[in-house]
């Protein structure tokens, strides 16, 4: 009986705080705001989230603390978000692999779009399209000419079935008409070893190929982002490559339950927005390979809406079965 008691107030505060929208916001917050983690500690997105946090602290006055939950690829955390009250007080942190997993996973407990009320995007990298000397190719146009004068002979390496990596060779296979074989590796490391090795022809990797590519172990042929690269910026789109509207984009942005007053959402975009313009977050997403990409909530839903078919329809294409 406490317990419903107390969610009856929950409930009653909430209602109260929709109807009084901007009070609600100028009063926000009065206790300590959990930005939920779904991933283990010391990757990109914890770090970025943990500068947020520290500037969202000095800007509220109240503590914002990282609190990671990782289980089940990310659902666990998504899913405690999800259910929790939609006040404010529980945000979540998350990659773009939420608009992903309901493609290839057979059972998430949650809707990237029902379920949450979107913030802001906070950072984003693309792929680098990197092939081994041996491979001959040296534009992206001549990659597809090699790929489809030897079908299922090119091997491309990512960093796990469903992976960033792997669907980014997928969508190229798809849109450049060629025919590719994937082979998947546990983690960053052991794919770009086996790559400068030559064990495998291509890959689409992080900024962790870069120091390869400067070593002259890695030819670097395209971008995947809809832009250049400002670590690369002489290097081609794989779009303006040849492969026209070809564009891989991943993010992490912020996230709070459906339902949460949009007065509390506003505030908490302009806290991002000022967090990303902090010279230590910048520092600590450059050291990451990030770039700053500040989003109104409308431009991250709009995201959301667009990606979860994207992948959808190249995770079927590819046939990866959902586990």
């Amino acid at each position: 009986m406490q317990t419903k008691s107390w969610m009856a107030v929950a409930a009653l505060l909430v209602s109260a705080c929709i109807a009084f929208g901007e009070a609600c916001a100028q009063a926000y917050p009065t206790k300590a705001v959990r930005m939920v983690n779904p991933f283990s500690p010391g990757g990109s997105l914890d770090l970025v989230s943990r500068a947020l946090a520290r500037t969202m602290t000095i800007e509220l006055g109240q503590s914002v603390f990282v609190d990671n939950r990782p289980g089940a690829g990310g659902n666990l955390g998504v899913e405690l978000v999800a259910k929790a009250p939609p006040d404010g007080y529980t945000l979540l942190a998350m990659q773009s692999s939420i608009v992903i997993n309901p493609s290839l996973q057979k059972q998430v407990p949650y809707d990237p779009v029902k379920d949450f009320e979107p913030i802001s995007k906070i950072s984003a990298y693309m792929f680098f399209l990197v092939v081994h000397p041996s491979t001959q190719a040296r534009s992206v146009q001549q990659l597809i000419a090699l790929a489809k004068a030897k079908p299922d002979q090119l091997t491309y390496a990512s960093v796990g079935v469903g992976s960033g990596t792997h669907l980014a060779g997928e969508l190229f296979k798809s849109m450049a008409g060629v025919k590719m074989i994937h082979v998947p590796y546990k983690g960053s490391g052991p794919s770009i070893i086996d790559l400068v090795g030559g064990q495998v022809a291509m890959m689409f990797g992080s900024t962790s190929v870069l120091p390869h590519v400067q070593t002259k172990k890695l030819i670097l042929l395209g971008v995947s982002g809809s832009k250049r690269s400002s670590f690369v910026p002489d290097t081609p789109t794989i779009a303006e490559s040849g492969v026209p509207g070809y564009e891989v984009t991943a993010w992490n942005a912020l996230f709070a339950p459906a339902g949460t007053p949009s007065a509390i959402v506003t505030r908490l975009n302009q806290l991002v927005r000022q967090g990303l313009a902090n010279a230590d977050t910048k520092a600590v997403m450059e050291a990451q390979g990030l770039d700053a990409t500040p989003s109104t909530p409308q431009e991250l839903g709009d995201l959301v809406r667009t990606e979860l078919p994207k992948w959808a329809k190249v995770i079927k294409s590819a046939g990866i079965k959902p586990e």
